[in-house]
Formats: structure tokens, sequence, C-alpha cells
């Protein structure tokens, strides 16, 4: 098979690799869709140490099973199907407290962190274990099921934000995460919601997903707004979707006492917390890792239109056309925003 792999940091080449065997609780998975993740391009520089190649990266994805393992019972040829990113084991304490997204076992696909090598779905076929894996209906195109797996980011955020029916949520970071959340926390009950980025059209993209202000940060004092938004007090929440100090800051001066921020980015290893502001105003810090068992329902929220994606896929390519679209993205490109790779085109 034909798979993209990072030989290097920064460079992506396409090449020949085995098809995958299966095992007895393994499906073969023909890939139709993967998307490319910011962590995937942070992966490609480097910059996170969660990519050392050789590595095959790639895992928001969904295609058709070609072939089951000997003890697979849910699933058949044919099956249109997406997976968790995340690979559980289902036997350890945390599995077995239904808290999947915590397995002391955990992996990624398209992962290499130095305790294991998962390869992904950057390639014409991918093995995974059935647990992790779900039915799609027929008519959801692929490179919308692709997208499951962003939206369920999005839903566990909003699962883990304590939010109320009526609450004013300001989200930091208005990126395709972003977007998924102010759709997501809007379904949870939200009756207004402030988005927050530095790039105008992402601005554009929230308020058509459902934010109903967009501040634009680097062009305004983002707390000060949010408090004059805001009766003087600040948001009852706030969710983090970038993962840095200043976004992180952001964040949490645009949030009113006693309330909370969901932290949900990671792209910074480390930040510092402003230690004595969230003492005194009682502020409450959730984070908010990958998604727990909220597949199903966001297969439902994309399948019924309650949750759209379609403004945010800039382009669907082949696996030759990705390393150029890697270089892309690496660079910047302010447009862009999710990049869908289909291995079966030529």
């Amino acid at each position: 098979m034909k798979a993209l792999l990072l030989t290097e940091y920064k460079h992506l080449t396409v090449t020949d690799w085995d098809v995958p065997a299966i095992g007895d609780n393994d499906l073969l998975v023909q890939i139709r869709a993967c998307g490319i993740c910011g962590s995937d391009i942070h992966g490609y520089d480097g910059s996170t140490g969660r990519r050392i190649p050789p590595l095959i990266m790639g895992h928001e994805a969904a295609g058709v099973v070609t072939q089951v393992g000997s003890k697979v019972t849910a699933f058949r040829p044919g099956d249109h199907v997406t997976f968790d990113s995340t690979v559980s084991c289902g036997q350890c304490f945390f599995c077995r407290q239904g808290r999947i997204n915590l397995c002391e076992n955990r992996m990624v696909l398209g992962v290499s962190c130095g305790e294991y090598r998962r390869h992904g779905a950057f390639a014409e076929y991918l093995n995974v274990p059935q647990n992790i894996c779900y039915h799609i209906p027929p008519g959801l195109a692929f490179e919308h099921a692709a997208m499951i797996e962003a939206v369920s980011i999005a839903v566990h955020a909003a699962n883990r934000a304590p939010l109320r029916l009526g609450d004013t949520a300001v989200v930091v970071g208005s990126g395709m995460i972003g977007l998924l959340t102010i759709q997501a926390i809007r379904l949870a009950g939200c009756t207004r919601v402030i988005a927050v980025d530095i790039n105008p059209n992402r601005l554009e993209k929230a308020r058509r997903a459902g934010a109903d202000h967009t501040l634009l940060a680097t062009e305004c004092n983002v707390p000060e707004e949010v408090r004059k938004l805001t009766g003087g007090r600040g948001a009852d929440v706030a969710l983090e979707v970038v993962g840095t100090t200043q976004t992180i800051r952001t964040a949490i001066d645009s949030t009113r006492k006693g309330g909370a921020i969901t932290l949900v980015g990671n792209l910074s290893p480390n930040v510092e917390m402003p230690l004595q502001i969230l003492v005194t105003r009682e502020l409450s810090v959730y984070g908010s890792c990958a998604s727990n068992g909220e597949y199903p329902v966001c297969i439902d929220l994309l399948a019924s239109g309650k949750i759209k994606v379609d403004d945010m896929i800039t382009a669907k390519i082949s696996l030759a056309e990705s390393v150029d679209w890697f270089k892309r993205l690496h660079a910047g490109d302010p447009n862009a925003m999710k990049v869908i790779v289909d291995p079966t085109l030529a």
C-alpha cells in the first residue's frame, strides 16, 4: 500500500508500506478520508516531541472495513466506520471506570512519543481494534465522518465545563476546535457566546457557527470587552482551545468570580498560571483530554446537521498532494483550516 511517511522532521514522502496485519479483535479499514490536525503540523516540525520519525501520522479518519478478525462480531466487510484516535485497553482501572481517555495503557493513532509508536491513517489501510470503532450512516460523507474525532473533542469539552442553561461563555481561539466548541456549548445551553481570535476570517466563521459577539484580540482588550458585554462581571465559563500562556491568561481574566475555565488546547507543554487570581477569585479550572465515549452522540449530531462542518473543510487532497500541503500549513496559511486527505485519490 501507499503511505505518507514522516522520515525526519519537516520531511514527508509517499512510500510503499506493508498492509498492516490484523489481530483477532481488529478491523482492517481502507481509509477514505483523514484530516490533517494541528497536532500533526506541530509533530511535523518536531515541536511537540510526540511524532518521532519514522512515523505514519493521521488520527482523524473514516473508511470502509475490508477485513475483520476472527473474534469481531459487530462489524463486517463493507461497513462504513470511523474510530476513536485513542486506543484504550478496556481493562485498566480507568477504562473499567468508564474513563477511556485516561487509560493507563493509552496509545494514540499516528503518534510516536518514545513510550510507543502507533502508525496512523495517512495510508491506504489501517488496522484498528474493534472496541474503538463506530458505524457511520451510509449517507454521511467520509470527509464529514473524518471530522467526528474533532467534534468529539469539542463535545467532551462542553461536557467537562460546568455549563448551565442561560450561561455566557467565552471561547478563546476560533480555529476548527474553537468553531466546533461554539456549536457544542450552544447545544449544551449557553445563550450567549463570545468568540476570540487574532484572525478576522476565523471570527467571521465563528459568527456563522453561532457566536453572538466576536473579539479581535489584536485590536482590543479582550477581558475588558467581555466585562462590558456581561454587566461588568465577566463570562460564566471560558473555554481555551489554543494552549499558550497568553491565551490561557485571556480566558482567566475574562471569567467572572466563581466561574470556570476549561482548558482544551495544549500547544505549549508548560504555561504560567496566575495563582493568586485563581485562588482569590475562586475560579475552577478543568482539563479536557480528547473524548470519553462521546462518539455515538457526535455521529448523531453531525448526521442530523445540528453540528455543521462544511465551512471548515478547505480542501480534499491525495497522499501525493499532502507533502506540499503540510509545508503550506506549517508556514501558517491564514485561510486554511481543515484539509482532508483521501488516500484513494490518484
